[in-house]
Formats: structure tokens, sequence, C-alpha cells
């Protein structure tokens, strides 16, 4: 589309909804990990019980609290997006999966995961 002797790009539109993708999902990541540190009972329920006897709850916690900032900055730098939206996608499957009797509250991680899936695709050709 041209306007006033200037050609928009597509890869202009592709780069935009690239950030906008990144920066939805990085937002997810930041919440629930600064949501976990703040009100940690809240959170700990979600993690499958195997899972929480195999280490104490808090260290557990926070360990995953630690993973989704690192994961949300890599999101948000941009760089090796492919890789950094295969593990997001990658988180959210295992989200789903482990609380799937919690379709009331999963189901959104269900069109995150997708969110993660179209960012993929769109860096697929960097990898």
């Amino acid at each position: 589309m041209a306007k006033k002797g200037k050609t928009i790009k597509t890869c202009d539109h592709l780069d935009l909804a690239s950030f906008f993708l990144r920066v939805g999902l990085a937002t997810v990541f930041f919440y629930a990990a600064i949501a976990s540190f703040l009100q940690p009972l809240n959170w700990i329920g979600f993690f499958p019980a195997w899972l929480r006897g195999f280490m104490p709850a808090s260290i557990l916690l926070f360990a995953y609290s630690l993973y989704q900032m690192a994961l949300a900055l890599w999101l948000l730098s941009g760089k090796k997006a492919f890789y950094a939206a295969i593990l997001g996608g990658v988180t959210l499957v295992a989200i789903i999966v482990t609380n799937i009797t919690l379709l009331d509250i999963i189901f959104r991680d269900v069109a995150i995961l997708f969110a993660a899936v179209a960012l993929l695709f769109m860096h697929a050709k960097e990898r």
C-alpha cells in the first residue's frame, strides 16, 4: 500500500506483529512470576502433587518464577525468538496438561499457547 510516495513493507508489519506477540507473552510470564512472589499460596497449588513432593514447594515456586522471568526477558529481547517461542509453548503445554481438570482457569492458556505458536512460525526462517 502506498501513501505519499512511501511503501509500507510487509516485513514492517511482521516485525510489529512479532513485537506485540513477544510483549504479550512476556507480560503473561512476568505477571505469573511476580504474583507468585507476592502471593505464593495462590500459585503453589497449580503444581502437580508429585512435583511438590519432589522438592519443597517454596523452592519449586521460587525456581519456576525465576525461570518465568528469564523467559519473559528473553522474549522481550527478540533474540532467537524462534527458540524462545518453543520454550514458551512447551511451558504452556505443561501448564495445560498438568492442570487440565481446571479448564475454567486454563482455557486462557490455550489462547496464549497459540500466540506462542504464531510467534514460532513467524520466526521459523531464523533457525
